[in-house]
């Protein structure tokens, strides 16, 4: 008669291991989608300011930018 009990358990303990395993998973699909969701709202929220940079000829080894947007 024990078993079934014993049979009966392992089922239970090997149910209650996969649902915690499957609730992690899906926890952790959540945050990583949440934190991507996340970065892209910010990378189009944001708007970085304008710089100072040279406008016109620049000599050797200064930086501009190739088509301003200011």
């Amino acid at each position: 008669m024990s078993t079934p009990s014993v049979t009966h358990d392992s089922d239970a303990r090997r149910h209650g291991t996969r649902r915690l395993l499957l609730i992690a998973a899906v926890v952790i699909v959540g945050v990583l989608l949440a934190a991507n969701a996340h970065l892209v709202y910010v990378a189009f929220s944001s708007q970085p300011d304008c710089v100072t940079h040279l406008k016109g000829e620049g000599e050797p080894g200064t930086f501009r930018a190739a088509k301003s947007a200011c």
